[in-house]
């Protein structure tokens, strides 16, 4: 895995991260960008809510060149020329970066079905797998997960709680564990806090 992945990761609040790899800048989900010159090369969109697809933030990071990734419903609306359609285990190329789609969804509420083929994204880098979780519940399919890094919510009401998100963990064992979905909304650094109180190890959690 790379040394400096937790310097390649930075959360922005929220759900919106920018991951820094092959030379590129990945945006995942932006929102609520405040003073932010940094451009993306891949936007990552996991569904079409609110608080996870804003054009507004979009327009403020790409340029010509960025390519945006989604479901159907984000495609169809963004303003970006260079889109692309993606579904649970479809797969992009993009130089060395290589990333797989993979379901996220609710199976205890009704907010995230199933149905809608709303996603997470496996980032894969230099033998180093980042899962990204979307808004989900601790499914399945994710207990199959075998990755370096997984930045998951913890927030609860609309996805796991950090108690649910332990459990997830403490399943697949990664090298790092990063809790977002808290700090606007729902969640607070409690349940960040608490979540890291309930990783074992060899999993290093690291609050941003």
């Amino acid at each position: 895995m790379r040394e400096d992945i937790e310097k390649a990761i930075i959360w922005l609040g929220h759900s919106s991260m920018m991951i820094k790899a092959d030379g590129k800048n990945i945006f995942i989900d932006p929102w609520k960008l405040k003073n932010f010159d940094d451009k993306a090369d891949i936007i990552l969109i996991t569904h079409p809510h609110y608080d996870h697809y804003s054009e507004n933030d979009i327009q403020k990071i790409s340029t010509p060149k960025t390519y945006i990734y989604s479901c159907k419903e984000v495609i169809s609306k963004t303003s970006l020329k260079n889109k692309q359609l993606v579904e649970p285990y479809g797969d992009i190329i993009n130089g060395d970066i290589k990333i797989k789609a993979f379901p996220a969804y609710n199976i205890n509420k009704d907010f995230h079905l199933k149905k809608n083929n709303w996603m997470g994204f496996i980032i894969d880098y230099l033998d180093t797998k980042i899962y990204i979780s979307g808004d989900t519940d601790f499914t399945n399919e994710m207990r199959q997960l075998s990755v370096n890094v997984a930045i998951i919510p913890i927030g609860g009401t609309y996805t796991m709680t950090e108690i649910e998100a332990a459990d997830f963990i403490n399943t697949i064992k990664p090298d790092i564990a990063i809790p977002i979905h808290w700090g606007d909304i729902v969640g607070t650094k409690e349940n960040a806090e608490k979540f890291k109180s309930l990783v074992k190890p060899p999993t290093k959690v690291v609050i941003k």
